[in-house]
């Protein structure tokens, strides 16, 4: 037997109560929503913004290369603007030089024309007939008077000319000051660009070292690429040196196949034409003696008291030497070590 049927009433109210709940429960729902959103949101940037990787040694090296080869064409422009810069002093100069001679010569040619009148004004400062019609002899008045006027034409086209040249002379040396001007700001430049890549040089330098520092430091052997620029003998010189990385010390040999700590020294300085003693304390007193703060690559640097131990400098405080039996040439800190001085070979 069915029930009584709900009456409309009966239903809107049961429509009402579940519409209520469902209201209640959607602000909880939302909630649940919006911070999942938040989550998702957070977690993109950390997966998507991560650090850039490191570069490499190689990456370095070739960077550092870059500057260099940047740093030396700035230098050549600097040279070149420099010898354009002594050039255009050097006009300055002589055009200031010829401004004051006209300048003289100008004043001096002035000053004959004031006297040339002061002269004719003492001599005929009345009026110019009376001297005609009591002169003796009236033709030589009128030839010295026609004399007079034409020493006065031809004073004042000297005086004209000489100003003229002035002029001139004023002209050059304006037009060389303003080149001399022009080239001291190229200089200028090129000197702030030149400072700005020599300190991207250290910095990129700086982390090149580092990597060689931490890669020496950490045991595991293998050669370490660090580049040494310039064609002098000193930097040639160390560039061989390094070449032999990982060959073995052994006492007393000097390459190419083992080295000691001098017998390195001697053979790198040997392939560009230096010859050195296969003794520390010769090596010592083969060249002068440079402080710790002016050391630069392929410099000697010397250990202990007795001077026992060399190596080759590579800057940043790391240097390539054999150090020791049992082990072989490697790249390594100076530190560590007692260190006794520096002497350079070469330049």
């Amino acid at each position: 037997m069915e029930g009584p049927h709900p009456s409309a009433g009966d239903l809107a109210g049961t429509r009402t109560r579940a519409e209520r709940r469902r209201f209640t429960r959607s602000p909880r729902r939302l909630t649940l929503v919006a911070a999942t959103v938040m989550a998702l949101g957070l977690c993109v940037p950390l997966n998507t913004a991560a650090a850039d990787p490191e570069p490499s040694m190689s990456e370095l090296k070739a960077e550092v290369e870059k500057l260099h080869n940047q740093i030396e064409s700035y230098t050549e422009q600097y040279n070149g603007l420099r010898v354009r810069l002594e050039q255009a002093k050097r006009a300055a100069r002589v055009a200031q030089q010829n401004y004051t001679r006209a300048e003289k010569e100008l004043q001096a040619r002035r000053q004959k024309v004031a006297d040339l009148a002061y002269s004719s004004y003492m001599n005929s400062g009345v009026d110019p007939a009376v001297p005609f019609v009591t002169s003796s002899d009236p033709r030589s008045y009128l030839d010295s008077a026609a004399t007079l006027h034409t020493l006065r034409e031809s004073r004042s086209e000297e005086l004209a000319e000489v100003n003229r040249a002035k002029q001139t002379a004023e002209r050059a040396r304006a037009s060389a000051e303003e080149r001399a001007r022009s080239v001291e700001k190229l200089v200028a430049d090129i000197e702030a660009k030149k400072s700005k890549i020599t300190k991207l040089v250290a910095k990129s330098e700086s982390k090149l070292f580092d990597k060689a520092i931490a890669k020496a430091k950490s045991g595991k052997g293998g050669k370490v690429d660090i580049p040494i620029f310039g064609n002098s003998k000193a930097a040639i010189a160390t560039r061989y040196a390094l070449t032999q990385q990982g060959k073995p010390y052994v006492w007393g040999a000097e390459g190419p196949n083992s080295y000691d700590c001098s017998g390195l020294v001697m053979w790198a300085y040997e392939k560009v034409g230096i010859s050195l003693p296969h003794y520390t304390g010769d090596q010592w007193t083969a060249g002068p003696h440079v402080s710790r703060s002016e050391m630069r690559a392929g410099d000697l640097v010397f250990f202990y008291n007795d001077l026992h131990h060399v190596g080759i400098y590579l800057g940043n405080g790391m240097m390539v030497h054999a150090p020791q039996t049992g082990d072989v040439v490697k790249v390594a800190p100076i530190a560590g070590r007692p260190f006794a001085g520096a002497v350079r070979i070469a330049d």
